[in-house]
């Protein structure tokens, strides 16, 4: 409740905030200003018929479009940038010169565009409408940030979600390398992944996917941070992390990325792209990666896992003249993967335990859309199939998970209003090979509707509602609302709530580790539920930008590994007492000419039950305090050079013999890249001050922990200081 409290006071004093800007200033000023005046009609068409209700804005005046199609607006003598917008068409900008005391008129034609308006989007939002004008909050690293990224690590997405400001990827499978990424202090198994909007990791992504993601064909990552069950269903109570395909260029484009580690780590990267037929493009990306099993501390214990990895995935794009598109994408990944005691190595009993996994990952999706007048009708289904071979120590778990995936929606912009409804079904499975009495068959059919409504031009409303019927768990409704007020200023104000529901399986960051003979087949378990709220503010201030933000969750039944006196000896269960999560974010940026200077810092407090000792504590391996500080000179055509700094705070631990509490440390990295005619050549130094936890303490235990595991968690880097470089050649 004083969370809440909290949210409501501050969106009370935006509130006032931004009617003191609207009544402030002095009187005979705005009054000389008032004179100065002069009208302007805008008259907006769209095939010869007027428009209604579109959007008609030049800087802090707005209007809307009449049923005749035609907006007034008062504007000051002087040149004007006039904005023209409406959903389901492409926004025009026109420049205007404005006389004094003279009537100027102006008419523009509106181009419909097929608009992502279903539940699932590619954009993460349900509405095309500009990040700032959205009522839910859309985090988005683009392609410049994914750029960076790319020339750390070309092979997975983690480090580039690790430094975004909320995110934590978090080591699961130490030996390994598994991670998974908690949002807002969430747990990694609430998080939703997904491809252009598609389920194509799963409907609950595992622990490896993120290292299997190579970055170079991705356009940009959106991030919706909280309860995200009204818009994309039961997997995403924690949140949305939604990777969005690099599109094809006018011109064809051929690219070849090669990279070495000082670790012992090579990739090598091709990317091609370009137009086909008439109103079709194509991208395509292979991959192939490869890592030396190392043990740093030369205990016989792996401190980074080895691999051989291929990545293959061809895209296609249409767009027709008539507004509709089709997007169509398949993807393949294998891999093997070794980690436990090295060859004629053996851990502290005096046995070997080798560890492995292998990986085969096949899936395919489509998106359709079809302009309906002013309507939008959206199609999309999807498949996956992943097949793993485990191994831990002598015992083997071979199994095979697929999720299939079917949606349509139905779009239409009404009169300061847009409506969305639709139904989807989805399907998962699990099949273990050896441990039969773990295997699930789940389907969940869906309804959806969302109304977004603007009601003046400084506010804006979004409440959504999904209902979804588990075969497993039975039904669930949850709602999500969003609101927007806008100052002339340019800054923003958003608060939402919304409401989550997870449907559990075995599969957890504790089981990922131990695998599932060590735990005996769920039970008596029920369906965990979340509500999660947020506030922000936010907007330009010279040459700044800045952003605050408080946030807050409850999770009930949360679901908890436990030890119990029958074989297997741990068992999960569903918690009596909810988890609860506060904290809040600060984000600050400068950008002046070539150079780029961002800030960030979060706080985050999250109390869990710990059912050994029935008293709450912090929840294992979340920091409470985190923050960043990243520099980038970058001038086109010639190169970037740039540093980073990222601090993380102590960490509360669970079942480590060694420690209660981790250290904080301080990560710093540099990049240099510089372009040499058709080569960019890169250096990275990675880690420059050796933090690595087997500096400070073993990670193997002594004697086994719980399920028979080895390893501690990894609450700090494992690979320490690393270099690598490479070169990318476009032709």
């Amino acid at each position: 409740m004083i969370c809440w409290d909290i949210a409501l006071r501050s969106l009370a004093a935006t509130a006032l905030a931004l009617a003191l800007l609207a009544a402030s200033g002095d009187t005979s000023a705005a009054q000389a200003a008032r004179d100065s005046l002069s009208v302007l009609r805008v008259t907006v068409r769209a095939d010869s018929l007027a428009v209604r209700d579109a959007f008609v804005r030049s800087r802090d005046v707005a209007a809307r479009t009449s049923g005749d199609g035609v907006a007034v607006l008062m504007l000051t003598t002087g040149a004007h940038q006039v904005l023209v917008r409406k959903i389901g068409f492409r926004p025009e900008t026109l420049t205007v010169a404005i006389s004094p005391g003279v009537t100027s008129e102006r008419e523009v034609t509106l181009t419909p565009v097929a608009t992502d308006l279903d539940a699932i989007l590619i954009t993460s939002t349900r509405t095309e409408r500009r990040v700032e004008d959205e009522p839910t909050r859309v985090e988005v690293l683009a392609r410049e940030e994914i750029e960076e990224k790319l020339l750390m690590t070309p092979g997975d997405i983690a480090m580039m979600l690790n430094e975004t400001s909320g995110l934590r990827v978090q080591t699961t499978s130490p030996s390994l390398g598994g991670a998974s990424v908690r949002i807002q202090g969430l747990r990694g198994r609430y998080t939703q992944l997904l491809s252009d909007g598609l389920p194509l990791y799963g409907g609950q992504a595992g622990g490896l996917g993120l290292l299997q993601i190579p970055p170079m064909d991705l356009g940009q990552v959106e991030v919706i941070k909280g309860a995200a069950t009204a818009l994309y269903g039961s997997a995403a109570l924690g949140g949305v992390i939604n990777l969005i395909s690099r599109r094809p260029a006018e011109e064809h484009e051929r690219e070849i990325l090669l990279n070495q580690t000082t670790r012992g780590g090579s990739d090598g990267l091709l990317w091609l792209s370009g137009p086909a037929a008439s109103g079709w493009g194509y991208t395509l990306l292979a991959g192939a990666h490869r890592q030396s099993q190392t043990d740093l501390d030369d205990d016989g214990w792996t401190d980074l896992a080895g691999y051989q990895r291929g990545v293959v995935r061809p895209r296609m794009f249409w767009n027709s003249e008539r507004g509709h598109s089709l997007f169509v994408t398949a993807g393949y990944t294998a891999e093997e993967r070794e980690g436990g005691t090295l060859a004629g190595r053996v851990a502290p009993d005096g046995s070997p335990f080798p560890e492995a996994l292998d990986t085969r990952r096949a899936d395919a999706g489509v998106v359709a859309r079809f302009l309906l007048g002013r309507s939008v009708l959206s199609v999309r289904a999807s498949a996956m199939e992943l097949q793993h071979q485990h191994l831990f120590g002598a015992v083997a778990e071979n199994d095979r998970h697929r999720t299939g995936f079917g949606e349509v929606a139905m779009a239409r912009s009404l009169e300061r209003a847009t409506l969305v409804a639709g139904v989807a079904l989805q399907g998962d499975v699990y099949r273990a090979d050896e441990l039969l009495a773990f295997n699930y068959s789940f389907t969940t059919q869906s309804a959806f509707a969302q109304a977004e409504v603007d009601p003046t031009e400084w506010i804006s409303m979004s409440a959504s509602a999904r209902v979804d019927a588990h075969s497993e768990y039975g039904t669930f409704v949850n709602p999500r609302l969003a609101v927007l007020l806008r100052a002339p200023n340019e800054w923003t104000a958003r608060v939402s709530a919304g409401t989550g529901a997870f449907a559990p399986t075995p599969f957890t960051e504790e089981t990922e580790v131990i695998g599932l003979t060590q735990i005996q087949p769920l039970r008596d378990v029920r369906a965990e539920r979340a509500t999660t709220y947020s506030f922000d503010a936010g907007g330009p201030a010279g040459p700044f930008e800045l952003n605050a933000t408080l946030f807050g969750s409850q999770v009930r039944r949360p679901l908890a590994l436990v030890a119990v006196d029958t074989d297997p000896g741990l068992r999960l269960v569903s918690a009596a007492e909810p988890t609860r999560t506060t904290g809040g974010e600060v984000f600050a940026r400068l950008s002046m000419h070539d150079v780029t200077v961002t800030a960030s810092y979060a706080h985050v407090r999250s109390r869990e039950l710990d059912l050994a000792t029935g008293t709450r504590r912090d929840v294992p391996l979340t920091p409470r305090n985190t923050g960043g500080l990243v520099g980038m000179w970058e001038e086109e055509d010639r190169g970037r050079v740039g540093f980073e700094f990222y601090y993380t705070g102590r960490q509360s631990l669970d079942d480590n013999p060694f420690r209660a509490e981790s250290r904080a440390y301080l990560i710093v990295g540099a990049l240099v890249e510089w372009h040499v005619a058709w080569a960019r050549v890169f250096l990275n130094a990675e880690n420059i001050g050796n933090v690595r936890q087997t500096r400070f303490d073993s990670l193997v235990r002594p004697t086994p922990g719980r399920g028979g595991r080895w390893t501690t968690d990894a609450w700090t880097e494992l690979s320490g200081r690393t270099f690598n470089g490479g070169m990318r050649l476009s032709f």
